[in-house]
């Protein structure tokens, strides 16, 4: 058949290696056949390298960025840092405007500038640059911008543990030269993680890196700030907080962590005044008895409703009088059923003092040393203090028992110290309206969470809000717009402005023109200005920044769900408030990577993975690919048999590369390449006309785009790497790749020989494609190796929906690969050797056979058959019953001579000796179960797993007998 309609070059698909496919370790004849070399001579090969390469990109091949499938022998993880510094040197990280379309944005969530990758690191970078790249290759405007969080805590301890080893303290600098050290310190090391992000590939417009400190992200935070506060959203109060004693500042529930910690449980008498009677309470924290200011009961609690309205005398206190309430807070069953109420140092007790309107009591300074409402204990840390006085109140007889408990102990995630809840007065933000808003985006779908599961976790957070405490005892942030004036009270005499100027001209507009002010201490909690990030990096405050019109609102927010609101509802409040829009319309949230029992990463477990020397190992595409094929919102176990597989994968689709490549015509064989290039595989005409295998494998590419590219759109990035890995390993590299070999090595003539040769290409070609957004960099190298290249693939085009497939086509090239499995499985059965060939016969309809027959040097090649012994017909042949009879599927069948597979009377001798030992096996297994004592003491799940093995052995047996009596069967007749 000779072929005169186009077909475009979308993309090529091929996997093979030099080793046999049949036993790897022998090398595959193929390749070293007489027309092998003529096809590619060493002489030509180094020709048509050449030429590939110049055709490719001379700027790129000049610095030698790409390898090849045709001068190494695998993919080489030292190429990735070049392909990647030449992908951003020719601008490809950019976003595009040529093509026209809506952009597709995503903020990176900024990792703090101290940061060093870590898996979570991995995960995000991944999943937002398959998604980066998949819209980039759509041809849409696409713009990841990247940046780092300044990371007020984290930072400022880096530097001052930098100064202990110098000797140098932070207050002995100053805050002034404190912040340049730091500032020096970010210069010369701040860039870490922004590196090592580029090492897995992502591609963001490093143009446009950002930094939460830089002058312009600055200026949105003091304007972000001045208009809350000018809507009455910021004020000023005391209120609980949890309080970092060794860093001196309040910090966000984000950065506390709970751990489970042995302890005690303290029982202690508190005398009810007036009377002879003690009311017993149970505390883990007796040091804070000194900030007692109520005794609570429940109400329905008969062993002290007598109590209700009396006062206790708070011991250790001077005789201070406490009053003993009734509240539903109060748990019967925990402890002695008496509360002890400390406002001052509980959250929960600070806000039922609030709720019934007790006073607050705080008996401790920041240094978490007890102050003076502490007595004799005054001065001393609150740790050292439990211990002395639970031996004061043994001395008293006020001490009741000390029993055992597991703690649930909060501590500074940055420090380790033990928090202490404590109320201090703060800067916060009213969150109850900005609430509303974010609540309804969701409500009216302008915001979608994936998983939609985690609407509710969303919903709940919002509805039950509580005011953000957003001021923090550090050097190093934003510092807040905040001036007093000296000798006036702080809390109603403050000005809040955008500069120190503004401030001093509002001061002596309303205090006169002597006065002097100094602005407030404490800078902004970190994630204030990370919650402006989508729109500050644009350019707001200036809505008429260029960026900030062609950019916001964004598309896309990709983060993991434990941040959801500590990050993510904060940006969507800030958002609304400040521009009025969602700041994006999609939150695609990731889960936890643990390890391979499920165990969340730890370094006291041993089990922490570390990113770089994953990449070492195992390259970037096989780390990317492991991560990406997670579910979303789902923790992912990661293993080192997952990692090893997937880098397995990349071989196979650099060794299909090689195949490809070595099949291709030389680029100096015009003629070849004309009558190749002119085949337009996505054209119907073209496709109809292809044979069977060809028309089969592009049918099923085609398939594979419309299905791929849907789970791209919806974000199912697991179902792409399934449904592709599936496609190039089974359908590509283990069928047409061998089919293929056929066409290439065979008689099948020229006409034949191009149309497998633009098969390959055209499939592999879109291999490459779809897999790129997952494993970027052998794809791009392989793709650099084909011929003909007009473009990079990081920005070449995305396949083509809805491309022409065959379906009748699939069904026929199915009903070959069952008459190959089935042959395949009879060798099997019978051990057949590898290298021998055997007959057949092959059995169908008319229809059937005309197909089928058409394919006979591919049959013969996939199923080791004698090609002149490979009969079709429409009726069992003479020798039917010598024969092995298979059935592939309806309407199609195969006989194999039996004689020409094996040695009868060998095969007979080794399949009599494989049912005694199965028979032997099963009565033992019969006899165990005959015994009572077995079946009775054993545990269920053994006596169900020896019933199991019974019955498979039973019909394993049946099996055996059948073959065996065929196998003599045949002997008796041949005998005759």
């Amino acid at each position: 058949m000779i072929f005169q309609t186009a077909f475009s070059l979308p993309t090529p698909t091929a996997t093979t290696t030099l080793l046999s496919p049949t036993c790897p370790h022998q090398l595959n004849t193929l390749f070293f056949t007489h027309r092998r070399r003529r096809l590619i001579s060493p002489s030509r090969f180094n020709s048509s390298f050449a030429q590939r390469r110049f055709s490719s990109f001379v700027a790129a091949s000049g610095n030698n960025v790409f390898t090849s499938p045709e001068t190494s022998k695998t993919f080489e993880f030292s190429s990735e840092e070049k392909i990647y510094k030449w992908w951003e040197s020719q601008g490809y990280f950019k976003p595009n405007f040529d093509q026209g379309g809506s952009p597709f944005v995503i903020p990176m969530p900024p990792p703090n500038v101290t940061g060093s990758l870590h898996m979570g690191h991995a995960m995000f970078v991944t999943l937002e640059d398959i998604m980066v790249r998949y819209n980039r290759m759509k041809g849409r405007p696409t713009l990841w911008l990247p940046g780092t969080d300044h990371a007020g805590i984290a930072t400022q301890l880096v530097v001052e543990k930098m100064l202990a080893s110098e000797g140098i303290k932070r207050v002995d600098l100053g805050r002034d030269e404190f912040t340049k050290r730091v500032w020096e310190w970010k210069e010369k090391y701040g860039g870490t993680i922004t590196n090592q992000i580029k090492r897995l590939g992502a591609s963001c417009d490093w143009s446009r890196e950002r930094f939460t400190l830089d002058e312009q992200l600055s200026r949105a935070v003091v304007e972000a700030f001045v208009k809350l506060h000018d809507k009455g959203l910021i004020y000023q109060g005391s209120y609980m907080v949890n309080w970092s004693p060794n860093l001196q500042t309040a910090v966000s529930d984000l950065e506390v962590e709970y751990s489970e910690e042995p302890g005690f449980l303290y029982h202690i008498k508190y005398r009810v005044a007036g009377s002879p009677d003690f009311l017993t309470i149970a505390t883990t924290r007796p040091e804070t008895l000194f900030g007692d200011v109520a005794l609570a009961v429940h109400p329905e609690d008969d062993r002290y409703s007598k109590y209700v309205g009396q006062t206790a005398i708070v011991p250790m206190t001077y005789g201070r009088h406490v009053p003993i309430i009734a509240d539903k807070y109060v748990d019967k069953d925990f402890g002695t059923g008496v509360l002890k109420i400390s406002p001052g140092h509980d959250h929960n007790d600070y806000l039922l003092a609030r709720k019934l309107g007790l006073p607050i009591l705080n008996v401790m300074n920041k240094d978490a040393t007890l102050n003076d409402v502490a007595g004799l204990f005054c001065g001393l840390d609150r740790f050292e203090v439990r211990e002395k006085l639970w031996v004061d109140l043994e001395e008293t007889g006020l001490a009741v028992k000390k029993e055992p408990h597991t703690l649930r102990v909060p501590r500074s995630q940055r420090g380790g110290e033990v928090i202490e809840p404590l109320v201090s007065k703060q800067w916060f933000v009213h969150m109850d309206p900005l609430a509303e808003k974010a609540l309804l985006a969701v409500e009216n779908k302008e915001l979608t969470i994936i998983p939609e599961r985690f609407e509710k976790i969303y919903n709940h957070w919002l509805t039950n809000i509580k005011d953000w405490c957003i001021s923090r005892q550090l050097w190093w942030g934003h510092r807040i717009p905040v001036w007093y004036v000296v000798g006036k009270d702080c809390e109603e005499d403050y000005i809040v402005a955008k500069n120190a100027e503004e401030a001093l001209e509002k001061a002596h507009e309303k205090y006169g023109k002597d006065v002097e002010i100094y602005q407030d201490p404490d800078v902004l909690d970190t994630w204030f200005s990370s919650s402006l990030w989508p729109f500050s990096t644009l350019g707001w405050p200036d809505v008429s920044a260029k960026d900030f019109n062609n950019f916001y609102p964004t598309n896309m927010l990709e983060t993991g769900h434990d941040i959801l609101f500590f990050w993510v509802a904060r940006m969507v409040m800030m958002g609304i408030e400040f521009t009025g829009t969602v700041p994006f319309s999609h939150v695609y949230l990731h889960g936890l990577i643990r390890d391979s029992q499920g165990r969340k990463m730890s370094k006291s477990l041993g089990n922490v993975i570390d990113p770089l020397d994953t990449i070492k190992d195992f390259g970037t595409d096989a780390l990317r690919f492991t991560i990406a094929l997670g579910t979303a919102g789902q923790d992912l176990n990661l293993s080192t048999e997952r990692l090893t597989a997937n880098k397995a994968f990349t071989n196979k689709l650099w060794n299909a590369g090689k195949f490809v490549l070595h099949s291709l015509p030389s680029l100096s064989d015009t003629s070849a390449w004309e009558n190749l290039l002119a085949l337009k595989l996505d054209k119907e005409e073209t496709l109809l006309s292809l044979p069977l295998p060809e028309c089969w494998a592009v049918s099923k590419l085609h398939i594979l785009i419309d299905s791929v590219t849907a789970s791209y759109e919806r974000l199912f990035f697991g179902d792409v790497g399934r449904e592709t890995y599936d496609f190039f390993w089974s359908d590509f590299a283990d069928w047409y790749i061998e089919a293929s070999k056929s066409r290439l090595y065979g008689s099948g003539g020229n006409s034949v020989s191009l149309a497998s040769q633009a098969v390959l290409l055209y499939v592999f070609e879109n291999i490459l494609k779809l897999l790129h957004p997952f494993m970027p960099f052998v794809t791009e190298d392989l793709w650099q190796a084909l011929p003909y290249r007009k473009e990079a693939l990081i920005v070449s085009p995305w396949p083509q929906n809805s491309l022409p497939r065959n379906v009748e086509s699939i069904k026929r090239f199915e009903n070959l690969q069952a008459l190959t499995r089935a042959i395949r499985n009879a060798r099997a059965e019978y051990s057949v050797e590898p290298v021998k060939r055997i007959s057949a016969s092959v059995v169908g309809s008319a229809e059937v056979i005309e197909y089928i027959s058409k394919e006979k040097e591919v049959l013969a090649l996939l199923s080791r058959l004698d090609l002149n012994n490979v009969h079709f017909t429409n009726a069992p042949p003479g020798d039917a019953n010598l024969s092995v009879h298979l059935v592939a599927s309806e309407g199609l069948e195969a006989y194999l001579p039996l004689a020409a597979m094996v040695d009868i009377s060998s095969e007979v001798q080794r399949i009599s000796k494989r049912l005694s030992k199965m028979q032997t096996e099963y009565d033992a297994l019969v006899t165990r179960l005959s015994s009572p004592k077995f079946v009775e003491k054993a545990p269920e799940e053994v006596v169900r797993g020896v019933k199991e093995q019974v019955e498979e052995l039973e019909e394993k047996i049946k099996l055996t007998k059948a073959r065996l009596g065929f196998l003599k069967s045949t002997t008796s007749l041949v005998s005759q």
